[in-house]
């Protein structure tokens, strides 16, 4: 199961208020966990038994997902960006320097578009897809969640 089938997972919860959802794929299994208003906690297993029949019962439900628009997101072209972790965003590498992207800016998969620090671990955050930045969701030293929106991008 890779990052972006965990965010779609992710918005799934939030957009359908889900406490907790669990899913197997194959000899591993992923539990989405989360209180009232929190963002879901993820956690990744392998398991060494078959699960049993209700976590297998919640997988059909997010295939559907993807397609369906909710009343949150007015603008369906646009694309967001969201956090891998939980951490501190930083929109350069250093109070220094300029900003990675500004709004305006034309961004391609490979280009880093901000900088989250998790555990004094600077991690560098690629966009994943080209576009231009349209908006920038998040301030400089503001801590971020998994999932949240760090910019929304307009598809070129």
């Amino acid at each position: 199961m890779d990052i972006k089938e965990i965010k779609r997972l992710v918005k799934l919860m939030i957009d359908n208020d889900l406490t907790e959802m669990n899913i197997v794929d194959g000899d591993k299994k992923v539990s989405l966990k989360r209180g009232p208003g929190d963002q879901p906690r993820v956690i990744m297993e392998p398991i060494a038994a078959p699960a049993p029949a209700p976590a297998v019962a919640a997988a059909p439900q997010t295939p559907a997902s993807p397609s369906d628009q909710t009343a949150d997101e007015p603008e369906s072209d646009l694309i967001d960006v969201t956090s891998p972790m939980v951490g501190t965003f930083y929109n350069s590498s250093s109070p220094d320097t300029d900003a990675y992207v500004s709004v305006g800016d034309s961004v391609g998969n490979d280009t880093v578009v901000c900088i989250v620090e998790a555990m004094k671990v600077m991690n560098e955050i690629k966009a994943e897809c080209s576009g231009r930045v349209a908006e920038i969701c998040v301030q400089n030293a503001q801590p971020v969640e998994f999932g949240q929106v760090l910019f929304r991008l307009t598809s070129d």
